[in-house]
């Protein structure tokens, strides 16, 4: 069986909605995910099936977890469980870059 390999630089930026964009690289039973987002973009309420991890690379973002706040900045990380509703917003001018691992994988990034 092949192992999948790639240069994640040369993966191109999907648009998600307007503000956010993102790249995506799956396994056998985890997908990673780099989003960036953008000031201003809508955020949208969601949950889902998957636990996801959250390392934030550039900017800072407000996480609101199951009616907590979080204020996360480079370096920062966060665990969202499954099914926990979450949304994010960029505090600041500056884009976040947010790399999430979810768990199982998600194959509709795909």
């Amino acid at each position: 069986m092949p192992i999948p390999s790639v240069d994640w630089s040369a993966l191109p930026w999907t648009p998600v909605r307007p503000g956010v964009e993102r790249k995506v690289f799956t396994g056998e039973g985890a997908t990673l995910a780099l989003h960036r987002l953008m000031p201003g973009h809508e955020p949208r309420p969601h949950s889902h099936v998957h636990e996801q991890i959250v390392y934030i690379l550039a900017g800072t973002i407000r996480f609101h977890v199951a009616g907590e706040e979080h204020l996360v900045g480079p370096g920062g990380l966060l665990a969202i469980p499954s099914n926990v509703e979450h949304w994010g917003e960029v505090v600041g001018d500056e884009p976040v870059l947010n790399l999430d691992v979810f768990t199982p994988k998600r194959p509709e990034y795909l």
